[in-house]
């Protein structure tokens, strides 16, 4: 009991600090993140200025929660599809701040003196950025809509993904003492399998049973399947050798295509506030003021490296990637920190033994001075960015935006059928193989030691013929979706023969060469059972390619896994498209722009009210154009400028970001509500003979128009609530009056 007690003291000490530094921060107009890390620090096991945590295990589990959830939730907001948009960018950025920070690491820890492999572990503690802390400054600072935010988060998702493969590499090496390339890439490819596993698997899954259980589903059951979910997933990845917050992000992801992605974000915020809190208050707690006075040299010097270096190769690879200047500096100026997977690889390292213990307190340190300068290093990409905008030659900066306008228009512009025609094919025989091969080694774990348990009385040729059969089956819907070619894949292949007619030959080799690899996994389930001859296995590549070219129009039909695939993932998508054609339009048109629409509700209130579109200033003041106005079931496309606006009208407006935000400061100041003066006051009064009111009807007494009304009057014991106006005041009633009271004293 005693355990249970201190648990829950440790609690209230957690949040009860994190609440009062937190007003205190937001009283001085600072970051939360500030207040959490300060409570922490001051409740921390170093200080013993004020009541400590009795248990930092238990406070450790309560963040490693709160990773989880904050994960989760970046994965609700930010998707797969959000993340191909941006992945070669946001791909470049990630490995060009990873390689030039382990590198400047590795540089930095030989000059400290220290030894060899720990200084290849700084140059890997040193190379990711924090996405929890990242996440959450965002959110305080309303970030999340900006333009290099997509860049931004999808660079932090890379870096977890490298960050794993390099927690991979570093193990091996602190144990052989050399570099694991196969390691390496046997790591990288496990990693890539399962994303996509997990990805078609949860895309073909989840949206079907939420849509068929969407009548049983109030907010609580939601909210249990969604966070049920996502610790499945979190199971996942940690026995698949990942870390916890891949597996949150990874179904993060998969509910955000679904319908119900934006009500399990408002349902799961409270939840993730709450533990995010406990995380952020135990990174406080992890600052030792001793090693801070011992070591204060090395963590200066770790400190300015990550900053500046951080800062310069994130900038350095977004400019790389095309995404110009405004967008590399804001970006390089938010990566500039330490990340969760800092404390992991310093925790790796000393486990092994490879690092001595000093080194994972500097690290904790630097990495809560970093966490602790984030939102304002946030806040300065702006004026860094106009800063050189100022003073960097014009031609230089018109060369870098250029380049970043030209890159993707002229990339799309050179590519040619035939590479689409092999990226398309390249694509779908990757995602249809990763299914193939999940499936094959399904069958041998579970599926053969099913039957061998079940069935052990047959014989071994009848426990193979079983198993073999049971795995085509299953397989067969994937064999055929990756030999068959899609829609896309099929009017490309038209396209290049009508072009010319000499094409045809490499288009049927192409169709060929996916048969051919079709039947390779066919042939991998049986002679995994059975010894084949070589005349079998001709036999069966023979009859494969028959198969597929003869049947390919009659088996082409029964795709039915893909379409509902498809379906699935193009829900949400075609329901917005449906509920908003406006904004879904200029989303998919201009997504490669700073180009936006935002929806403003009209208060009644508003100085705009019953007035025509031309005469108000939003063209000319903050630069947007409305687009619609929805008023009740109908809406109004391009509006003119005779259209009056009225109350609780929504209008649809289309700008950069700045105008928007503009705007939307324009229409928060253009509500004037004038203040009530007068107070409300409810009291009782019985009549005499000399009352003003006994005698009279209530019609009679006109009383509203003073402010002032009776809601119940009390006659021979009988309360009439609401009297008509027909009832006639008498001597002995006790009458309530209800209004202003200056109003209703008059009558008393």
């Amino acid at each position: 009991m005693s355990e249970e007690v201190n648990l829950v003291k440790d609690l209230a000490l957690i949040l009860i600090s994190a609440g009062v530094f937190t007003i205190i921060s937001k009283a001085l107009k600072q970051p939360l993140i500030l207040g959490y890390i300060v409570a922490g620090f001051l409740v921390g096991p170093h200080m013993g200025l004020f009541p400590t945590v009795t248990s930092t295990e238990t406070v450790s589990q309560w963040s490693d929660i709160g990773i989880i959830f904050l994960l989760f939730a970046l994965g609700l907001e930010f998707s797969f599809k959000k993340l191909l948009k941006v992945g070669g960018s946001a791909l470049i950025t990630a490995m060009t701040q990873c390689v030039g920070m382990f590198i400047i690491g590795f540089v930095v820890g030989e000059a400290m003196g220290w030894s060899n492999m720990e200084s290849i572990f700084l140059g890997g503690m040193l190379s990711m950025s924090s996405t929890t802390i990242i996440i959450k400054a965002y959110d305080e600072l309303g970030m999340k809509d900006k333009p290099f935010a997509p860049l931004v988060f999808g660079a932090l998702v890379f870096e977890d993904l490298i960050a794993v493969v390099l927690m991979v590499l570093l193990s091996t090496m602190a144990v052989s003492n050399r570099f694991a390339g196969g390691e390496m890439l046997f790591g990288l490819g496990k990693l890539v399998f399962f994303l996509i596993l997990w990805f078609l698997v949860g895309i073909y899954l989840i949206p079907t049973l939420l849509k068929k259980a969407r009548k049983y589903l109030n907010d609580e059951i939601l909210l249990l399947v969604s966070l049920g979910l996502c610790f499945v997933m979190v199971s996942l990845a940690e026995l698949a050798g990942f870390s916890a917050a891949l597996g949150a992000f990874v179904m993060g992801s998969i509910l955000a295509e679904t319908l119900e992605s934006e009500h399990i974000m408002h349902l799961v915020k409270g939840i993730k506030d709450l533990f995010g809190a406990i995380f952020f208050v135990s990174v406080g707690m992890m600052v030792d003021p001793q090693v801070i006075g011992q070591y204060w040299g090395s963590i200066l010097i770790l400190t300015i490296t990550v900053m500046a270096g951080i800062l310069f190769f994130s900038t350095s690879g977004a400019i790389l990637a095309g995404q110009g200047l405004d967008n590399a500096v804001h970006a390089g100026f938010s990566l500039a920190q330490l990340g969760e997977f800092s404390f992991i690889i310093a925790g790796l390292g000393c486990s092994l033994g490879v690092m001595r213990d000093f080194i994972y307190p500097i690290i904790i340190t630097v990495s809560v001075i970093t966490t602790f300068t984030t939102p304002y290093m946030i806040k300065l990409g702006t004026p860094a960015y106009e800063w050189l905008d100022r003073k960097l030659p014009k031609g230089f900066v018109a060369k870098i935006n250029s380049f970043s306008s030209q890159g993707s228009s002229n990339s799309a512009a050179a590519q040619n059928e035939w590479k689409r025609l092999i990226k398309d094919l390249a694509i779908r025989m990757l995602l249809y193989g990763v299914v193939l091969v999940a499936l094959n080694i399904g069958s041998h774990m579970f599926l053969d030691r099913l039957i061998e348990t079940h069935l052990d009385g047959l014989s071994s040729f009848l426990r193979s013929l079983i198993s073999v059969v049971v795995t085509l089956a299953v397989m067969s819907p994937f064999l055929v979706g990756f030999a068959i070619s899609g829609s896309q894949i099929s009017k490309s292949s038209l396209k290049l023969i009508k072009e010319r007619q000499s094409n045809v030959w490499p288009v049927i080799s192409l169709a060929l060469l996916r048969i051919l690899i079709a039947m390779g996994f066919v042939i991998s389930v049986i002679a995994s059972h059975f010894d084949l001859s070589f005349w079998a296995l001709l036999l069966i590549l023979v009859a494969g390619v028959c198969f597929f070219f003869i049947g390919r129009r009659s088996i082409s039909r029964f795709t039915v896994v893909e379409d509902r695939f498809m379906a699935n993932l193009n829900e949400k998508e075609q329901r917005q498209r449906s509920l908003s054609p406006v904004t879904s339009s200029v989303s998919d048109k201009m997504a490669k722009f700073d180009v936006k629409t935002d929806m403003f509700d009209i208060s009644p209130d508003s100085v705009f009210v019953g007035k025509p579109l031309r005469e108000l200033p939003f063209r000319h003041k903050s630069g947007v154009n409305i687009v619609k106005i929805m008023r009740g079931s109908r809406s109004i496309i391009v509006p003119s400028g005779d259209e009056v606006i009225y109350p609780f009208d929504r209008l649809l407006a289309v700008g950069t970001t700045e105008q928007l935000a503009e705007f939307r400061s324009d229409m928060a100041s253009s509500i004037h509500v004038s203040e009530d003066s007068g107070e409300f006051e409810l009291e009782s009064l019985t009549l005499t003979p000399e009352s003003w009111l006994t005698g009279k009807t209530l019609r009679e007494t006109d009383m509203r128009k003073s402010g002032c009304m009776v809601i119940s009057v009390m006659s021979n014991g009988q309360v009439i609530t609401n009297p008509k106006p027909e009832y006639q005041f008498k001597a002995g009633d006790t009458v309530w009056l209800a209004g202003e009271k200056s109003a209703c004293e008059w009558w008393n």
